[in-house]
């Protein structure tokens, strides 16, 4: 059923091709390539191809960030401050009304510093620059020059596009929100802080090697490039067509932890499964099983968030089915990237997912299709 849904999406034109895998219980369940690499020339889409993956490097930047966790470099609850000074004196955007019955903008100091479990959790009060408001907006353009389309901005490390972060004020209080943000930018700077590492070489020596991610990175080789899959976008006529890739995919410094790796499916898989096994995959200690259960809590429970659901350490944390009214298990974790990649993890039913496409703009259709489907398709 959900191949012939992927089918019909790709035959209407809405996505452009797609590649599935699942594993069940130590075995791949399924593994399907469909559509199309690139629908202007028809190239068609292969089980290798590489995709990048938006925002499903912030479980990745997560997990590693946390394997210095466990290594004594800091605590959850240590001020952001302590490491990166530029996070201390930062002021908060509130509104108001004036005398005259306006809203105005007032900037405050912190009522409390952020912490580091502020930064993974999405509650530190930072935002990412996705609205249409013109706090985003500007943001947006500080931080990537914009979305989608030439850059403006002359960021050529992590520690810039951080600075820039830290010199915008903050839309909320730490601790009173969630809101996606850019945070884990601040992740990937924190690790090279405590590793003396690039981050690019952090990953790979911590998660990419030891896991066997040979296609996953900030850059793509000469050698790939004819595997990496084409970007497209909605046009305002509902049709899809080839984009321009947002951002490089060659030569590119900035290693961060928001976006900016590129990875298959396949390679998502091996990271997905030692999450599965509780940190551990193919005789590889990659983190903690105690560490993976205290970044899988829920972190946000007072804090108004998409009912059923939660956010822990880097991830989205299902919390009640009958309040999700998904199916799904209660547990399981999981995100996506803009591009509509997903996946999730579900250790109830030992079991992995992930969808990879490459369209624009990002909707929540696939991912809840894949579970639909994936779920009702168990029956042991």
């Amino acid at each position: 059923n959900y191949e012939i849904c992927l089918e019909k999406e790709i035959a209407a034109g809405r996505i452009p091709g797609a590649v599935s895998l699942i594993s069940r219980k130590g075995h791949i369940a399924h593994s399907g390539a469909f559509g199309y690499n690139n629908m202007s020339t028809k190239a068609p889409m292969t089980k290798d191809k590489i995709f990048y993956i938006q925002s499903m490097t912030k479980p990745i930047i997560s997990i590693a960030f946390m394997t210095l966790y466990e290594e004594g470099h800091f605590f959850l609850t240590d001020p952001v401050s302590k490491y990166l000074p530029q996070f201390g004196d930062m002021k908060v955007m509130e509104l108001g009304i004036d005398e005259n019955g306006k809203t105005k903008v007032d900037y405050v100091p912190l009522d409390r510093p952020i912490q580091i479990w502020h930064l993974l959790s999405h509650t530190a009060g930072f935002s990412h620059g996705l609205g249409n408001n013109e706090y985003d907006q500007k943001l947006a353009n500080l931080l990537y020059g914009s979305f989608g389309g030439e850059t403006t901005v002359d960021h050529k490390t992590i520690e810039d596009r951080v600075n820039a972060l830290a010199s915008y004020p903050l839309m909320g209080q730490p601790g009173k929100q969630w809101n996606y943000s850019a945070s884990p930018d601040v992740l990937a700077l924190l690790i090279e802080h405590f590793s003396g590492q690039s981050t690019a070489d952090f990953l790979q020596e911590r998660i990419f090697d030891p896991l066997g991610m040979d296609d996953t990175g900030y850059n793509v080789s000469d050698e790939n490039m004819s595997r990496l899959v084409g970007l497209h976008q909605m046009q305002e006529d509902g049709s899809l067509a080839y984009a321009e890739p947002w951002g490089p995919i060659q030569g590119n410094t900035i290693y961060g932890g928001t976006h900016g790796l590129f990875s298959t499916a396949h390679d998502y898989m091996q990271f997905g499964l030692m999450l599965l096994n509780n940190g551990k995959y193919n005789n590889q200690r990659i983190i903690g099983r105690k560490t993976l259960e205290l970044m899988t809590e829920n972190y946000i429970e007072d804090l108004p968030y998409s009912p059923g659901n939660g956010f822990g350490l880097g991830f989205g944390i299902r919390t009640d089915l009958s309040d999700s009214k998904i199916s799904g298990s209660e547990g399981i974790f999981h995100w996506g990237g803009a591009f509509n990649t997903y996946f999730f993890v579900d250790q109830e039913e030992d079991m992995v997912a992930i969808l990879m496409t490459q369209s624009f703009p990002y909707t929540n259709l696939y991912a809840s299709k894949l579970r639909q489907f994936v779920y009702s398709a168990i029956g042991d």
